[in-house]
């Protein structure tokens, strides 16, 4: 997970000034394709359980539903400075696991509350510091 977070980061930074995110997520997807490939046959030789409903889910969410939120980030990263891009990369496991536990009717417990409440109150503050900065020097 450090990696992941660390990848992540960097792969923001690198591309707060992308002109089409839409085109560069998708030749990134593109390139990726041959280590998936790679993977699905892996998975074929050493006779592991793949139906045809976990491949479909698989792709689902990995190039359909992926795809769609590096666009939609790539979209909004010019809009945040580097602190607010990497405070609003914090609300992705509270939305994560809020709409989680919606969608397979799970309990939404007293911790996970207070946890969510605690990173997004967080979040605010970074979002509303800036803002108030941005009214003093006007």
């Amino acid at each position: 997970m450090l990696v992941a977070g660390i990848a992540w980061g960097a792969y923001s930074l690198l591309g707060r000034g992308i002109a089409d995110p839409l085109s560069v997520t998708a030749g990134n997807f593109l390139r990726s394709l041959a280590i998936a490939i790679c993977l699905y046959l892996s998975v074929v030789v050493f006779g592991t359980n793949l139906t045809a409903i976990g491949l479909a889910c698989a792709i689902l969410s990995g190039a359909v539903a992926s795809g769609l939120g590096y666009t939609i980030w790539y979209a909004a990263l010019p809009w945040l400075t580097p602190a607010q891009g990497a405070s609003v990369q914090l609300s992705v496991p509270v939305i994560t696991t809020l709409g989680g536990a919606f969608v397979l009717g799970e309990a939404v417990t007293l911790r996970l509350f207070v946890s969510s409440v605690a990173i997004l109150g967080g979040i605010s503050l970074v979002i509303g510091s800036r803002e108030r900065a941005l009214s003093h020097t006007s």
